[in-house]
């Protein structure tokens, strides 16, 4: 594969410009935009006890596999609550690919729960609870899937469903742009390249990625499909742990979104 350097001058850039300078916000304050896309699988939410498949480094990031059973993938743009042995609370994680008989995970080991997931074992078992949320609508005419960092973690999947699209990814540096290799036909671009400045007018961007990527994509883009990203304790609305104010009403991206149209 190209390296991610010499592919950086072709491709879009990383991260937002500087002329936007996202807010500072507390969680509860984040505004983001109040259309959902109403994308849910059809499929019943399951919670069941899975045995892992394979756990293997991807760069800067972790592919985490696990046995299907009869959890549904359901729509890419959703997610799964996973929960690692001896550990508290569950974490919210997008599905990254959906190969025969397993559910792949893309996560960052950067707390202590995504820790254990990331230091699970072959045959060690978890508990799987998922499909949840709302996905992206892939009936588009003109897709272009943009992600910036472990917000790739759901553009694999929207890639195998939607057929061949073009692509852009934006990391902070060579070691986790090595996580393109899940999408090979993917343009790379490493900081301090953004992501943005080569977005044309007319695609229908889906996107994922950290949150002032998102704000600039929005202006850029407004039919965009946005994945927003927030802590979530539950998954199906309960705790009001991702809460966030939309048009001065809290709501909760679990049930919501993730997925949200930018106008």
């Amino acid at each position: 594969m190209p390296s991610a350097r010499r592919r950086c001058r072709d491709a879009f850039p990383a991260s937002p410009p500087s002329r936007v300078r996202p807010r500072r916000c507390t969680r509860s304050r984040t505004r983001v935009p109040s259309r959902r896309c109403p994308c849910r699988s059809g499929s019943m939410s399951r919670r069941e006890l899975r045995s892992v498949a394979g756990v293997e480094p991807v760069g800067a990031y972790t592919l985490l596999r696990v046995e299907r059973g009869g959890l549904d993938p359901g729509v890419p743009g959703q997610f799964f609550m996973l929960e690692a042995p001896g550990r508290l609370l569950p974490r919210a994680l997008s599905l990254c690919l959906a190969p025969r008989g397993e559910l792949a995970f893309l996560l960052e080991a950067v707390g202590p729960g995504t820790e254990a997931l990331c230091a699970l074992e072959p045959g060690e078992r978890i508990h799987v609870f998922g499909p949840l949320g709302n996905g992206f609508r892939l009936d588009v005419e003109r897709p272009l899937l943009v992600g910036g960092g472990i917000g790739m973690a759901p553009l694999p999947f929207v890639a195998e469903r939607i057929g061949r699209a073009p692509a852009v990814l934006g990391f902070r540096s060579e070691r986790h742009a090595e996580a393109a290799v899940l999408m090979p036909d993917a343009q790379v671009v490493v900081e301090p390249t953004l992501v943005t400045e080569l977005i044309e007018p007319g695609y229908d961007v889906l996107a994922c990625g950290p949150e002032p990527m998102l704000r600039a994509v929005a202006e850029i883009a407004p039919r965009a499909q946005l994945a927003w990203e927030a802590p979530m304790a539950c998954g199906y609305g309960a705790c009001y742990g991702c809460a966030v104010e939309i048009d001065g009403e809290l709501k909760r991206l679990c049930v919501e979104g993730p997925v949200l149209e930018a106008a």
